[in-house]
């Protein structure tokens, strides 16, 4: 337990005594909003980021060929990081792209995702005409459930690509040893995890590579924009090749030194200056976020049927970029999830239900079935991937699952509480509410 846990479990004792006390009618059935107040918005800047915004715009170099800010920006960010190399790139879906192409994966490849995921994880595999093998969720903690990934594995499979979902890490123990077993390469899928940390050390420094994204959502954010990490000098060299058109690093101007087959996913200058004006406040907002939720998880475990995202042992940072839990509607009079999120909007306090079940989204089966895939892929294996793809766990989960987004984790203690009482009142009055 650290610190935080330990002033956030003495602090909600109080706290969690108040929940149990009789609580007021939910806004929907006429009672007043647990909040009023708005929640904090995001991004956050100030003159810096003006400041840096400017020093690039008056400079007239705004492409990293010329400018130095995305050169000081990868440097920067692999520095915090402890990577030996980082590559910046156009999105967190293009530093995926960049590593499965470096790592040689192309048509007819398999590489095994999570079904819980954003579309990009799954995108990115698609685009090297490769086939996305899905392994079922562990509900407890909203992650690939490793126990089931060597089953997974054939002689297609070229990658693996755990996410490390909401910020929370993946059970990277027990991946990286399977995947080093059958000598498959790792690419950590870290677009929502910046700072996260495995036994002490960052996400995405374990894999071959490991992938972040900086779009406008993200814990560190510049609009759009990714980057990739690896300790692999010759990797590293196959990205930054890859990302710019296949020059190489060594090359000048747009000489045809060409290298490899590549595409323009560069990071620009601006983008570059945002983000080292971002990382400043970085640390400070991530502790606001863990210390919040670790406050309101400790509130939370007095109301029956809410269970927190669990995290793995080895788990010793969590970015909570996303704040998860599930949602038992048999503690709630079987109030329907939808209809309990409505619910939750009405108290003041926002919450989405999270993610579809990725692996049957019907343009998965469209793409497979498409003229390009059925080249190398027949009737017969269309059938099998679709038996394969079965994720019953998965499936449950996005019947139950509820998120709470990062910029609300950077609100003041009290709005936890205020959290914690939305919850209580609906539970107090669900059949009420299941009758409307």
């Amino acid at each position: 337990m650290t610190e935080i846990t330990r002033r956030a479990v003495l602090g909600a004792s109080t706290a969690a005594a108040s929940l149990r006390a009789s609580p007021e009618k939910p806004a929907l059935l006429g009672g007043p909003g647990v909040r009023a107040e708005k929640w904090p918005s995001w991004p956050v800047f100030d003159r810096q980021e003006e400041e840096a915004l400017l020093g690039v715009l008056r400079s007239g170099l705004w492409n990293r060929r010329s400018g130095k800010q995305v050169a000081r920006f990868e440097e920067a960010y692999a520095k915090l990081t402890g990577a030996r190399y980082c590559l910046a790139t156009s999105s967190g879906t293009s530093a995926l792209i960049t590593s499965l192409s470096a790592l040689g994966v192309g048509a007819g490849d398999e590489v095994i995702v999570p079904p819980y995921t954003f579309v990009a994880t799954v995108n990115a595999v698609l685009m090297q005409h490769a086939i996305p093998v899905f392994v079922d969720t562990d509900r407890e903690t909203f992650q690939m459930d490793a126990r089931k990934l060597e089953p997974a594995i054939t002689e297609r499979t070229r990658a693996v690509m755990p996410v490390h979902l909401g910020g929370s890490p993946a059970d990277l123990d027990a991946i990286l040893a399977i995947a080093a077993k059958r000598k498959i390469p790792v690419i950590e899928d870290a677009c929502q995890a910046h700072l996260a940390e495995w036994r002490n050390r960052k996400v995405g420094t374990w894999g071959s590579t490991g992938c972040f994204s900086f779009q406008a959502s993200k814990n560190l954010n510049c609009g759009d924009g990714g980057a990739l990490l690896t300790n692999d000098q010759d990797l590293a060299d196959k990205c930054y090749a890859f990302h710019t058109n296949s020059s190489g690093r060594q090359a000048s101007g747009f000489s045809s030194l060409y290298v490899q087959r590549g595409a323009n996913l560069r990071m620009t200058e601006f983008q570059g200056a945002l983000l080292a004006a971002q990382m400043t406040r970085l640390e400070n907002q991530a502790r606001r976020r863990q210390a919040n939720a670790e406050y309101l998880t400790s509130l939370l475990k007095s109301i029956s049927g809410i269970s927190t995202a669990k995290m793995y042992v080895g788990c010793t940072r969590n970015a909570y970029h996303l704040y998860m839990f599930r949602y038992d509607k048999s503690k709630f009079a079987n109030l329907p999830l939808a209809r309990f999120l409505k619910a939750l909007h009405a108290e003041g306090v926002p919450a989405s239900a999270g993610y579809s079940p990725l692996n049957k989204e019907p343009f998965l089966l469209n793409t497979l079935n498409s003229r390009g895939y059925r080249r190398f892929l027949s009737e017969k294996d269309v059938q099998r991937w679709r038996e394969r793809s079965a994720c019953p766990e998965n499936d449950k989960l996005c019947e139950e699952a509820v998120w709470l987004t990062q910029n609300m984790l950077l609100a003041e203690r009290s709005a936890m509480d205020q959290i914690a009482e939305a919850i209580a009142r609906i539970q107090a009055y669900a059949a009420d509410l299941a009758r409307l």
